[in-house]
């Protein structure tokens, strides 16, 4: 992400789709993003329903291998306090 608005994107951290078919009386979509989290992880947020309704949501937390080994050690402090 960046604030200069000629640089594109080489990673998108957004992602929609959707399907339409008007036979079947469909209209889904479909929405991935990648966001931050307080602690600097990433997140991976997924939205889907029909076009129109709130959907439903699920939240993917990544968290990677120096931050997991920063909340040990602190878990680890605080149990020997």
């Amino acid at each position: 992400m960046t604030d200069d608005p000629k640089q594109l994107h080489v990673f998108p951290d957004c992602l929609l789709m959707r399907r339409v078919d008007p036979a079947q009386n469909m209209q889904r979509f479909y929405l991935m993003t990648v966001q931050r989290d307080l602690f600097g992880g990433a997140m991976l947020v997924k939205e889907w329903g029909r076009i129109g309704s709130a959907g439903q949501v699920q939240v993917s937390v990544k968290v990677d291998r120096l931050m997991r080994k920063t909340i040990q050690d602190e878990e680890a402090k605080e149990s020997f306090c």
